[in-house]
């Protein structure tokens, strides 16, 4: 059974930095992508960031420059650091891994940001 299990979640301050992690097991095929998503209360998941099995990588309109997203493939890991958090990052963060050509999610770390 596919597990995706996030940590590194948590409160920090405007300004701060956090660095998300994600680690895929159960499974013996190969990722071809994984990306980060985020939901905030009453508004619609979106893509924060992805990264291909070649290493490509895209990032949302509002994270470019302040978040990095990388991964390790040996360890079926995707992970993301954060900086310069602001009150609109504060989320659920979401982990997806695609394999197997279908999409399989996390159980999502929450993110807070607040003075």
């Amino acid at each position: 059974q596919v597990q995706l299990v996030e940590s590194g979640g948590g409160l920090v301050q405007p300004g701060g930095s956090l660095r998300l992690s994600c680690a895929a097991s159960g499974f013996t095929g190969t990722i071809t992508a994984m990306s980060w998503y985020r939901q905030a209360p009453g508004k619609e998941r979106e893509l924060v960031a992805n990264i291909l099995i070649n290493g490509e990588h895209r990032y949302g309109d509002s994270v470019k420059g302040r978040f990095t997203i990388s991964r390790d493939k040996y360890k079926n890991a995707v992970y993301l650091q954060m900086n310069m958090l602001n009150a609109d990052d504060a989320a659920i963060y979401y982990c997806k891994a695609r394999m197997y050509g279908r999409d399989f999610w996390g159980q999502g770390t929450q993110v807070t940001v607040s003075s």
